[in-house]
């Protein structure tokens, strides 16, 4: 009998992943609440340096709440087009029929429980795939001619898995709220370096006293680092959520080597994605950056090591 404080099943993984990425996910969206709020009274404080000690809550709920409304309108958009533009810029167009492939993804979507999703297929021999949509409903998988030209059926269904498996886990949704508060922080950062260097002379923002001071201080320093650290916490979170759609696509298939084994090829494939961009290079199951970003595993990364990724598949038991 097997040791089972050694051992770890699908469901482990996936109870696991979910946890992380849940505690990453309300982390940064604590961090970008904080952030954004001291970014506000930095600039209101290098506006008008005697504003800060008048403000009272009132009127620092009503800016908070200004911030949220723009956030909101940017976020609905992209949530209603986002799919779109990604098919768009990842050069995808509706697939002709194909009995393999529509086969295997009626079937995966039949054990995962969800609609079947359109299939749009992208003409490059590099092979990879991505899945994108809103929710369940309105979602969709693009594959490339080389993906389905080099893998086994098995291979393939491993990978739709995958993908079907960031449609069901709202992967896409939680995405694109966090690149939202990723922009909004990149934003007011710049915003406020800006006004710093437009701003009244020093002895003016000494008019706010020690508090405004501070706060001002403060705010410059988050400034330069906000939007590097909170581009950190967002690929930490795209990095767990590639791991559990890697645990819940063996939990649909019942067999971790074909995932394995599809993410071994396509990782060793020496063709290069020819429309791979870094503003889409996360949602596909193998980052097709070849840059020093697009290095997996690292901090400024949005896939973990396809060694490691390997490595749990293939210790996984069914």
């Amino acid at each position: 009998m097997q040791n089972s404080g050694s051992t770890r099943t699908f469901r482990d993984l996936i109870a696991a992943n979910q946890r992380q990425s849940a505690l990453l996910a309300v982390g940064f969206v604590l961090f970008s609440v904080v952030a954004l709020l001291v970014f506000t009274l930095v600039l209101v404080a290098l506006g008008d340096p005697g504003a800060l000690e008048a403000m009272d809550l009132a009127t620092l709920g009503a800016v908070a709440l200004g911030w949220f409304t723009i956030a909101t309108i940017y976020t609905v958009v992209g949530y209603w087009r986002g799919d779109r533009m990604v098919l768009s810029v990842g050069g995808a167009t509706a697939a002709l029929y194909d009995s393999q492939l529509d086969n295997v993804v009626e079937e995966m979507a039949i054990a995962a429980g969800t609609s079947v999703p359109k299939i749009y297929l992208i003409e490059d021999e590099a092979p990879n795939a991505f899945a994108t949509g809103r929710d369940p409903s309105h979602a969709a998988i693009a594959v490339t001619t080389g993906l389905l030209n080099k893998l086994t059926r098995d291979e393939l269904q491993g990978v739709v898995a995958h993908e079907l498996s960031h449609i069901r886990n709202y992967d896409t949704r939680l995405m694109l709220l966090l690149a939202v508060l990723v922009g909004a922080i990149t934003l007011l950062s710049d915003a406020v370096w800006r006004a710093q260097r437009v701003s009244r002379p020093s002895s003016s923002r000494r008019e706010s006293g020690n508090a405004g001071f501070v706060i001002l201080i403060v705010g410059l320093l988050l400034a330069a680092v906000a939007p590097i650290f909170a581009q950190i916490i967002q690929l930490a979170v795209s990095r767990e959520r590639e791991y559990l759609a890697d645990a819940s696509a063996v939990e649909l298939t019942r067999n971790p080597r074909g995932l394995a084994d599809a993410l071994r090829k396509i990782a060793a494939d020496p063709d290069v994605l020819d429309n791979a961009t870094q503003a889409t290079a996360h949602l596909y199951i193998i980052n097709p950056s070849r840059g020093l970003f697009g290095h997996a595993g690292s901090m400024f990364s949005s896939h973990p090591s396809t060694e490691e990724r390997i490595r749990r598949l293939e210790s996984l038991l069914v």
